[in-house]
């Protein structure tokens, strides 16, 4: 199940490396997407620190089936939420549903008398403040990359041709960030699922097959893409030109990259989105489609919820099976 929410994390979050290239025709779909599996690939070698949260921070599950169980049902309540936000086409956080799918669960297997803990210091630290932190830093910083971008290109438009060659790199570290940031959640579920199970003795020693199975499925959720999501980050919040897709795309990666070392399983979603928003805010305000960006607003909250909730539900009935 962890594997399926993988997939489901590729092709959901695909528009988060490739979407501003494929909108300013940096990059053909295909080419895109391609260039986006290789990079979560690569990327997932790389997010170690990340998947040691997932495994130990967020939730304490007891070991044996009652855990197994808990871990199962807060994945399917990450993986329905992640399928219901892609069929109506919104950036929402693979990430968050997976936190609040795990923390739901726990809550319900309390409920039925299984010795579970959320640990709520470790989600607070590690989950609600980079959530609320990470968006208002790539809002800001594709500001002001956009301003020291349009202030060095003063005395003419900055070439557009040039841009689009340099959006390949910048797409490129977004895919290699991406994969640090989404392959790395999974693997540390999976790592948790074999510790539960009684068949791996730590939470954060990650095996070397965990890491080659996340990163390849990851890349082949990816590759499959997820045009819903792709033609609403890359067409419906803002028009972007080379320039700013560049600029978007460079600030989230820095965001993803520096978070990643710090072992802060941060949304890569609400980081390129913010960044879009607040390059597209250097142009004018009403350049950014704000009804839209509300849309994907709503449904960043509801997501930890949403998923918490189909995971309460999925507990209720899965227990019997655990």
């Amino acid at each position: 199940m962890a594997l399926v929410f993988d997939y489901t994390n590729g092709f959901h979050d695909a528009a988060n490396a490739i979407a501003t290239s494929v909108s300013t025709r940096a990059l053909t779909p295909r080419v895109g997407l391609t260039m986006a599996a290789l990079g979560n690939f690569i990327g997932a070698h790389l997010g170690g620190h990340v998947a040691k949260t997932v495994g130990s921070g967020i939730i304490d599950p007891p070991t044996g089936l009652n855990g197994l169980g808990i871990v199962f049902s807060g994945v399917v309540g990450a993986i329905a939420w992640n399928l219901i936000t892609w069929y109506f086409g919104l950036p929402s956080s693979s990430s968050h549903s997976l936190f609040g799918g795990l923390v739901g669960a726990s809550l319900c297997a309390v409920w039925f008398g299984v010795n579970a803990e959320v640990l709520w210091s470790g989600i607070v630290e590690k989950v609600v403040v980079p959530m609320v932190a990470s968006p208002l830093v790539g809002f800001v910083l594709g500001a002001l990359l956009m301003i020291a971008i349009m202030w060095a290109f003063r005395n003419g438009p900055p070439r557009s041709q040039g841009f689009r060659r340099a959006q390949t790199v910048s797409a490129a570290a977004m895919a290699v960030g991406h994969g640090m940031q989404d392959a790395a959640k999974t693997m540390g579920i999976i790592v948790l699922a074999l510790y539960t199970g009684g068949y791996h003795a730590s939470k954060t020693d990650i095996p070397e097959w965990v890491f080659l199975a996340c990163s390849t499925v990851l890349a082949l959720g990816t590759y499959s893409g997820g045009w819903r999501i792709i033609r609403t980050l890359g067409r419906k919040v803002i028009d972007l030109d080379p320039a700013q897709g560049f600029a978007a795309e460079t600030v989230a990666a820095g965001v993803l990259f520096t978070t990643s070392q710090m072992g802060l399983p941060i949304s890569t979603t609400h980081s390129i989105t913010s960044a879009i928003m607040g390059v597209g805010a250097t142009k004018r305000l009403s350049a950014v489609r704000w009804q839209v960006a509300g849309n994907i607003l709503i449904a960043w909250v509801l997501t930890f919820p949403a998923a918490a909730m189909i995971a309460i539900l999925t507990y209720s009935v899965a227990h019997f099976a655990f």
